[in-house]
């Protein structure tokens, strides 16, 4: 079986370990990796930059594989992080500044796994593509199912018309998934860069060795390849929703300004009347008639409630 040990401050790096997970290191932490193993790890900064230059490339017989994963995506603020894996000495090493989970599942699963089916850095490597990939896929399905939830919020036939706050947070549902989806997007490119350089640089000890890891990654490609289709689909589908709410928002605007259209409507006939008897003109024959102001009250009303029938008629109320 294989064990997991936890490398203490003062205690000797393993250099004939299967896999080296590093996260976190301080300066001296560093430096002492780097004189264990001959190599020389790429800082913070460099493992961000964006150029493949940068991300893949080979030094001292190590083979250098940086990639940005997508990380806490369970929480209301996911994040991105790079992460590098270095295959040297048939050792994987792994830099990381964050604890995405797929790093723990695939722990815990090689642990339980015989020590024969692992067959050095190469196959640990491949194993945690496919636990991210596993894991974007996990995501993606998350974002469906809210995406379909935001669906029926907006187009549910018999539903009450959502109130700006209920537009408010389908807007901020659509955000998030769009973070999500654009994270594990970016996540896809990275591992299959990653995969790619593998393919172009690894040199297997059997031929049975180069055929097995040859299928595992042709699987790991036709994942990634399917995933990439399946968040560009579910892109697509958050800018439609993302324009229906936006329509949606709309029609609420113009209902509202309907509302007030329609009132000022039906009120300017009897402010007309109001008007016209509100003028002080010495000789006005209505201002002499004994019921007059019981009339001019009655045409107000009249004018006000004709307008209204019309409306309804007409369907615009």
């Amino acid at each position: 079986m294989i064990e997991r040990v936890e490398i203490g401050p003062a205690a000797i790096l393993p250099t004939d370990a299967l896999w080296v997970d590093i996260l976190d290191p301080s300066a001296e932490e560093r430096t002492r990796v780097e004189a264990a193993f001959g190599i020389a790890l790429p800082t913070h900064d460099e493992m961000r930059e964006i150029e493949p230059s940068s991300r893949l490339y080979s030094e001292n017989g190590a083979a250098f594989m940086t990639a940005t994963v997508l990380a806490q995506a369970d929480t209301p603020h996911p994040t991105s992080d790079v992460i590098t894996f270095i295959l040297a000495r048939r050792m994987l090493i792994t830099l990381r500044y964050t604890e995405p989970r797929p790093f723990a599942i695939y722990a815990n699963k090689l642990c339980r796994a015989p020590t024969e089916t692992v067959n050095g850095g190469e196959d640990v490597l491949i194993g945690l593509l496919e636990a991210f990939v596993d894991r974007i896929a996990d995501v993606l399905e998350r974002i469906g199912a809210d995406l379909d939830r935001v669906s029926k919020d907006i187009f549910q036939a018999g539903s009450p018309s959502p109130g700006t706050q209920d537009l408010q947070s389908v807007i901020r549902a659509l955000g998030r998934n769009e973070d999500l989806a654009s994270s594990t997007r970016e996540s896809l490119l990275s591992l299959t860069r990653i995969i790619r350089f593998h393919a172009a640089t690894f040199e297997a000890e059997s031929k049975k060795e180069t055929k097995e890891v040859k299928t595992r990654v042709r699987s790991l490609q036709r994942d990634i390849d399917s995933l990439n289709e399946h968040v560009a689909y579910e892109s697509h589908k958050i800018n439609f929703l993302l324009d229906a709410t936006l329509g949606v928002v709309n029609i609420e605007q113009n209902r509202i300004i309907k509302i007030f259209s329609v009132a000022a409507v039906v009120f300017l006939p009897p402010t007309l009347v109001a008007s016209i008897y509100g003028m002080n003109f010495q000789f006005m024959p209505e201002l002499h008639w004994e019921h007059g102001y019981f009339v001019a009250l009655g045409l107000m009303v009249l004018s006000a409630i004709v307008p209204i029938l019309y409306f309804r008629k007409r369907k615009w109320l």
